[in-house]
């Protein structure tokens, strides 16, 4: 077993905590929406988390470098394309597409937890809004049969983005309790949770319990069981190699 085996990570602890995480290195110059964050200590990858932090101003990004997920950790900002707004705030998000070109502002201090995919493809630019209280249909997937400690959930899906690869996709997710044991997380998942909440307990025998209003994540290679006693709704940001 790895000293520190791949788990969960607590979001909102880790934009908090700025000893925590490593210091981004930019181009000299470079906006501060791309330069001022700290992201979480990973090999190289094709994805990268974590936080950027920006104080009351403005300022202008002329081209996205990959696809990138946003949700306001704390404050509010403001993104400008053309003709079009959207303000975010608090528990807010957005798709930003890779080629993105957008203006900024914060009114105060603004923290932002983001997940970017790396391997994205140059797209049309746009700015996705994720939707609240979407439309939700069944879910294709679901626990794995085999590792069920109670009976099957009922698991509904709506789904806001997908990549052109079809790697990285970000939406709603619900379902009714379970429990299951351990699974390993080929992927990647950020969740921030809508209703109700879950326990999970990893490799190392680590365990946590995220409630709504909670942003965590799943390490890709994670080892972990899930156990929710209530309904469970989540946004949900997946990054799922081929």
């Amino acid at each position: 077993m790895l000293a520190n085996p791949p788990s969960f990570v607590d979001l909102r602890q880790f934009a908090r905590d700025q000893s925590q995480g490593i210091a981004v290195s930019t181009a000299a110059g470079e906006d501060l929406f791309l330069s001022s964050r700290r992201v979480l200590d990973w090999a190289p990858s094709p994805v990268t988390a974590g936080v950027i932090t920006l104080k009351s101003g403005s300022g202008a990004v002329p081209s996205l470098p990959a696809d990138e997920f946003i949700i306001v950790h704390e404050g509010s900002l403001t993104l400008t394309q053309q003709d079009s707004t959207l303000t975010l705030g608090p528990n807010q998000s957005a798709m930003l597409k890779h080629g993105a070109a957008f203006t900024w502002s914060a009114q105060g201090p603004v923290t932002l937890i983001f997940t970017r995919y790396n391997n994205s493809q140059t797209g049309d630019g746009a700015i996705v809004p994720i939707k609240e209280n979407p439309a939700m249909g069944p879910s294709a997937g679901g626990p794995l049969a085999d590792l069920l400690l109670t009976p099957a959930p009922v698991c509904r899906n709506h789904t806001d983005y997908r990549s052109a690869d079809g790697e990285f996709t970000c939406g709603t997710w619900d379902s009714t309790p379970y429990a299951r044991r351990a699974m390993f997380f080929r992927h990647m998942e950020l969740m921030f949770l809508l209703e109700g909440s879950v326990t999970f307990v990893d490799e190392a025998g680590r365990s946590a319990t995220f409630s709504k209003g909670d942003i965590f994540l799943i390490e890709q290679k994670a080892s972990c069981t899930w156990d929710s006693r209530e309904n469970v709704a989540k946004l949900y940001v997946i990054y799922r190699p081929a």
